[in-house]
């Protein structure tokens, strides 16, 4: 997979769901058939007039604002995200290649100084934020060629999440008055990232923190400033400094299946007795610590138990797949080997046979969370729900046979 490609896929992903808003007042599914009515020019005026109550000054919304216009393959893009589809292993081994693996080790060890500086600050390792570095734009080399501030002025005034992007815009603006990046500078992916770990500019205003001393929080431009803020954020998010946060494991052949969630966790040692080892068939310390069975692919395939830490990668990104993928990165910047791919074959359940699938629950009166081709956390506990009546091992994972018996 080349450099460019890799690139492409990490900010396709990146866009899709980095930085989920917790609170959204109308689902993606819902209003994914919306319609834009009214004149883009005439909302803008509007919006001028509601950033300036906001407190953003006369001067920064002119020359961030006069003369943009809608761009249509933005709303193209949004309407057409399906990155999250792909299995566990197949999105991974996409993600994870090689030059990642070898490019990510050589940042680690010549920035050392750096690295251990963030992790004395904030408690976060460098293999944690060094492996969001190379999945969000290969250590900055990729950012994004698309205008901020023209993105974002097509999201707000689009039906889809408007509520969510109107406050976008006025943090971008905020960050120009502030003086943190330049209006050259406000550059990336399609739905308003920015810099080199792929902020939303509301959670740049937050979160960035100015590492490298030069009086700007400039994530666009300085690696210092870009890997702290993501640290930053971690610690935010509850990160426990010393604590693991992703363990490969492997399962036995019989499990209470239904208890293998994110959401469920249990002491170390509740998961030792129901068998569960470390990878390579060693047990598992038999302790307090809580975690979670995460079998991304169902009982037959990859295992991992999360921990505390690992709800920090949950709320940075709602995606199981990429946070997994995160987090598992991490573990292979200490030495982890490649994840094994399970103990039995699983069959590929790709953006068509998952749709099948949630069609047949709404049918049967389950929230997926919507259509959307996408095994979300809705879609897997209804599927694990329907697994229980159906007396079938619960892992929330569908299988052909599955979907034959709910037809």
């Amino acid at each position: 997979m080349s450099l460019r490609f890799a690139s492409a896929i990490a900010a396709s992903l990146m866009a899709a769901a980095l930085f989920a808003s917790p609170v959204v007042t109308q689902t993606a599914e819902a209003k994914s058939t919306c319609r834009n009515t009214g004149s883009f020019d005439r909302w803008l005026s509007g919006f001028k007039q509601e950033a300036a109550a906001a407190g953003i000054s006369r001067q920064v919304i002119s020359a961030a604002l006069d003369g943009v216009t809608f761009n249509k393959s933005i709303i193209k893009k949004d309407r057409t995200q399906i990155i999250f589809s792909d299995d566990w292993l197949t999105f991974s081994g996409k993600l994870i290649s090689a030059a990642r693996l070898k490019t990510g080790a050589a940042k680690l060890k010549s920035n050392a100084r750096m690295f251990n500086s963030i992790k004395s600050k904030y408690g976060v390792p460098g293999e944690v934020v060094t492996a969001f570095w190379a999945l969000e734009t290969d250590f900055g080399g990729f950012l994004g060629n698309d205008s901020t501030i023209r993105s974002l002025a097509t999201l707000a005034y689009d039906c889809r999440r408007p509520e969510k992007f109107t406050k976008e815009l006025i943090a971008a603006l905020n960050l120009l008055q502030k003086g943190d990046l330049r209006l050259g500078e406000m550059k990336g992916a399609w739905a308003g990232e920015l810099g080199q770990l792929q902020f939303l500019p509301s959670y740049y205003d937050r979160h960035a923190v100015d590492f490298d001393g030069d009086g700007r929080r400039n994530m666009v431009k300085s690696s210092a400033d870009a890997l702290a803020s993501a640290a930053n954020y971690m610690k935010y998010l509850g990160w426990q400094k010393g604590q693991p946060w992703l363990q490969e494991v492997e399962v036995p052949d019989s499990l209470p299946w239904e208890q293998a969630d994110v959401t469920i966790k249990h002491p170390r040692s509740q998961w030792a007795k129901w068998g569960v080892k470390r990878r390579g068939g060693k047990n598992l310390k038999a302790d307090s610590l809580p975690a979670s069975l995460i079998l991304p692919m169902g009982r037959n395939g990859p295992a991992f138990l999360g921990y505390p830490n690992f709800d920090a990668y949950l709320t940075w990104n709602e995606s199981l797949t990429y946070s997994l993928t995160a987090a598992y990165l991490g573990t292979r910047y200490l030495g982890a080997p490649k994840a094994s791919p399970g103990r039995g074959k699983v069959p590929k359940m790709g953006y068509k046979e998952v749709k099948a699938v949630q069609t047949a629950l709404e049918r049967r009166g389950y929230d997926v969370g919507g259509v959307d081709g996408t095994l979300g956390a809705k879609s897997r506990a209804s599927v694990r729900d329907m697994q229980l009546k159906l007396k079938m091992p619960a892992d929330g994972y569908p299988t052909p046979d599955f979907m034959r018996r709910i037809r």
